[in-house]
């Protein structure tokens, strides 16, 4: 995607505990998951995820994406 490296949206699933998609999923399906990491339920009735359980989604992704690259370059070290 253009908006989010492979290792973001693939982040986003794993901290789901969903499966990764085959190919890679729209802009809107990753927004979502990242704002359920948030807060987000994203029921039925719920609308569109808001800035703050987007934010917050982020930033707890963006940890877990630094944790991968670090482990990716302890790996690669040895």
């Amino acid at each position: 995607s253009a908006l989010f490296t492979e290792t973001e949206w693939k982040g986003a699933y794993v901290l789901a505990k969903k499966a990764i998609p085959k190919t890679v999923p729209s802009i809107r399906e990753v927004v979502r998951q990242i704002a359920m990491l948030g807060g987000f339920l994203g029921r039925k009735g719920d609308g569109e995820p808001g800035v703050k359980t987007v934010w917050l989604g982020m930033q707890r992704l963006r940890d877990f994406v630094e944790g991968m690259e670090h482990m990716q370059a302890i790996y690669n070290a040895n």
